[in-house]
């Protein structure tokens, strides 16, 4: 039965079809799958598997990156409720964009991707200074620092990235917290994460919550 719910969950999911996914959800549910396979057996693979079509250059796109996000965010809320205990948050991260930015679609699939992970976000926004990533990653006890930047000035301005590693430094943080960029800039410059002392960069939103896990590990290993 598991592996029914999971193929047609997965053809809703590449097909964009929302409703689709959600009535595969709750049908399952219905059929008397728990909410804890729901989530880890049926949601969090597909976001893998969407993750591999990226790879792999298949027909993955932003519309199907962004509906597996929200989907997990929408379904992870809902099921994490109804679990028989709670889950372990698996690590915490701030995620904003970077000072003078205003784009935020990729930054909130990020953030349905990390929901789904049982990573603890907190979302600064657009327009974020420097300033404020290092005080909320502290004040909120995060590993990471996610920053995104859809334009070059920004993902290299002073106020950005950049500031962001040298109050880390200032502050003896560097050990405690990684920093991972993400946006336009970066798909075409892949070296750019280097040029402004982040951590780890990603090409997309949907990998980046797999990135961000490995950061977190990274941290607490």
């Amino acid at each position: 039965m598991l592996e029914d719910i999971i193929a047609a969950y997965n053809e809703a999911i590449f097909d964009t079809d929302r409703d689709r996914a959600l009535k595969v959800v709750h049908d399952a549910e219905l059929r008397g799958v728990s909410p804890e396979d729901i989530v880890f057996r049926v949601v969090l693979p597909a976001m893998d598997l969407m993750v591999k079509s990226i790879s792999e250059n298949l027909d993955a796109n932003l519309a199907q990156h962004f509906m597996t996000a929200q989907i997990a965010d929408t379904v992870t809320a809902e099921m994490i409720a109804k679990f028989k205990k709670a889950p372990e948050v698996r690590g915490r991260v701030v995620i904003g964009t970077a000072s003078g930015d205003l784009h935020s679609l990729g930054k909130r699939i990020v953030i349905g991707c990390l929901k789904a992970r049982m990573i603890d976000v907190r979302d600064l926004g657009v327009n974020v200074p420097p300033e404020r990533f290092v005080d909320e990653a502290v004040k909120h006890h995060a590993e990471v620092i996610g920053i995104s930047a859809m334009m070059v000035h920004t993902a290299r301005g002073e106020n950005g990235c950049l500031r962001v590693r040298e109050l880390l430094k200032e502050r003896g943080l560097e050990n405690k917290i990684r920093i991972i960029a993400g946006g336009a800039p970066f798909r075409f410059d892949r070296e750019l994460y280097k040029a402004i002392r982040a951590d780890a960069w990603a090409e997309d939103a949907v990998t980046a919550g797999k990135v961000i896990v490995e950061l977190i590990q990274e941290v607490r290993s």
